[in-house]
Protein backbone atom coordinates (compact mmCIF):
# COMPACT_ATOMS: atom_id res chain seq x y z
CA UNK A 1 0.00 0.00 0.00
CA UNK A 2 3.19 2.83 0.50
CA UNK A 3 3.42 2.16 -3.17
CA UNK A 4 0.43 3.41 -4.25
CA UNK A 5 0.58 5.96 -1.54
CA UNK A 6 3.85 7.63 -2.86
CA UNK A 7 2.71 7.13 -6.43
CA UNK A 8 -0.15 9.06 -6.40
CA UNK A 9 1.53 12.31 -3.58
CA UNK A 10 4.87 12.58 -6.23
CA UNK A 11 2.25 12.56 -8.78
CA UNK A 12 0.42 15.15 -7.36
CA UNK A 13 3.70 17.19 -6.19
CA UNK A 14 5.03 17.21 -9.59
CA UNK A 15 1.65 18.47 -11.09
CA UNK A 16 1.53 15.55 -13.50
CA UNK A 17 -2.50 14.21 -14.59
CA UNK A 18 -2.30 10.52 -14.59
CA UNK A 19 -2.35 10.81 -18.63
CA UNK A 20 0.67 12.37 -18.24
CA UNK A 21 2.26 9.99 -16.20
CA UNK A 22 1.41 7.15 -18.18
CA UNK A 23 2.59 8.81 -21.13
CA UNK A 24 6.43 9.32 -19.56
CA UNK A 25 6.55 5.82 -18.51
CA UNK A 26 5.14 4.23 -21.25
CA UNK A 27 1.74 2.45 -20.08
CA UNK A 28 -1.76 4.20 -20.49
CA UNK A 29 -3.88 5.92 -17.79
CA UNK A 30 -6.10 3.20 -16.60
CA UNK A 31 -2.57 1.39 -15.19
CA UNK A 32 -1.54 4.09 -13.37
CA UNK A 33 -5.00 4.39 -11.89
CA UNK A 34 -4.89 1.01 -10.67
CA UNK A 35 -1.30 1.16 -9.35
CA UNK A 36 -2.49 4.26 -7.71
CA UNK A 37 -5.78 2.37 -6.11
CA UNK A 38 -3.42 -0.72 -5.22
CA UNK A 39 -5.36 -3.06 -7.49
CA UNK A 40 -1.75 -3.86 -9.25
CA UNK A 41 2.01 -3.26 -8.80
CA UNK A 42 4.00 -2.18 -11.64
CA UNK A 43 7.04 -4.30 -13.32
CA UNK A 44 10.40 -3.55 -12.13
CA UNK A 45 11.03 -1.69 -15.57
CA UNK A 46 8.20 0.36 -14.71
CA UNK A 47 9.41 1.29 -10.95
CA UNK A 48 12.76 2.02 -12.37
CA UNK A 49 11.39 4.86 -15.03
CA UNK A 50 8.77 6.19 -12.29
CA UNK A 51 12.18 6.57 -10.15
CA UNK A 52 13.66 8.91 -13.19
CA UNK A 53 10.25 10.61 -13.23
CA UNK A 54 10.50 11.47 -9.90
CA UNK A 55 13.86 12.01 -9.16
CA UNK A 56 14.04 9.40 -6.44
CA UNK A 57 15.42 5.66 -5.50
CA UNK A 58 13.22 2.58 -6.02
CA UNK A 59 13.54 1.74 -2.88
CA UNK A 60 11.85 5.03 -1.23
CA UNK A 61 8.59 4.29 -4.28
CA UNK A 62 8.65 1.08 -2.76
CA UNK A 63 8.38 2.03 0.68
CA UNK A 64 11.75 0.76 2.27
CA UNK A 65 13.36 4.04 3.20
CA UNK A 66 12.71 7.96 3.40
CA UNK A 67 13.41 10.30 1.11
Amino acid sequence: MIFSQRLKELRLECGFTQVELAFKVGCNQSMVARWERGECEPTASAILKLSYVFNCTTDYLLGKTEM
